[in-house]
């Protein structure tokens, strides 16, 4: 059986003249953190959204766990065990906080993101419990009774991240998941991902900061211009000429 619970081979992605990615081949270790860094507009959201099924590359394959996900349905690829936490936190601020996490739950056990606690009693005993449970883990159980319209970012990323956790994924992608939060928040959140990382769970960063990428990452991809242009440990990126030029212009990550 494979180390690599994610593959991509030889993909591709064009939008009418733009060449978005290019012959792009990255293989994932299992329980480990891979992060993917580039400048704006190198193709990092891209790539997840192609592994997401949100778009269809224009050749190459996604695969993942023994599965080829490449023409599957993003529901199918959640069901799998593929879930992403995008950029902006996507939350539904009516809603408490302990709400927040039992609607992917139920979604994940139902297919279905219909909000319907009249199904069974046990059933949703059981994911308010499991809920509970997460938003302990992250953090947030004091809060669980409150609207989440009113949280703070860093805390709307914690939920956000619960929110995933809940679904139980083997491969969590996280989309800049520290983006517009102070440092305090960042230093949390990068304590919350360490604690998560502990557990095995394969985790896929996009980041900017480059203090969250070296305190979490155990490989780096850099993308640049829809390409990898290097590959390797963060020791070995630090040091990497080309990724300096590329990324900063030449000074020093």
């Amino acid at each position: 059986m494979s180390d690599y619970i994610l593959d991509i081979d030889k993909v591709d992605k064009t939008f009418g003249g733009l060449h978005a990615l290019a012959d792009i081949n990255l293989k994932v270790e299992k329980g480990t953190v891979h992060a993917i860094i580039g400048p704006n507009g190198a193709g990092k959201s891209t790539l997840l959204n192609v592994c997401i099924g949100k778009l269809a590359p224009n050749s190459g394959t996604v695969n993942f766990d023994g599965q080829i996900l490449t023409g599957m349905h993003p529901y199918q690829i959640n069901k799998a065990g593929v879930v992403r936490v995008f950029q902006t936190p996507e939350i539904f601020p009516d809603l408490t906080i302990l709400q927040n996490v039992m609607v992917p739950a139920f979604a994940k056990r139902d297919g279905t993101f219909t909000f319907n606690f009249w199904k069974s009693m046990s059933a949703e005993r059981k994911i308010r419990q499991e809920a509970e449970h997460v938003l302990e883990d992250v953090g947030l159980a004091e809060q669980m009774h409150n609207h989440s319209g009113s949280m703070s970012r860093g805390d709307k990323r914690r939920l956000e991240i619960a929110m995933a956790l809940v679904q139980h994924p083997k491969l969590l992608l996280l989309d800049e998941p520290t983006a517009g939060m102070s440092r305090h928040d960042t230093n949390r959140t990068i304590d919350l991902l360490k604690k998560i990382k502990e557990r095995g769970m394969t985790k896929v960063i996009i980041e900017h900061d480059m203090h969250v990428v070296f305190s979490l990452a155990d490989r780096i991809s850099v993308l640049a211009q829809g390409r990898i242009i290097a590959e390797g440990t963060p020791d070995e990126i630090r040091g990497n000429p080309k990724v300096q030029e590329a990324y900063l212009g030449g000074a020093e990550l």
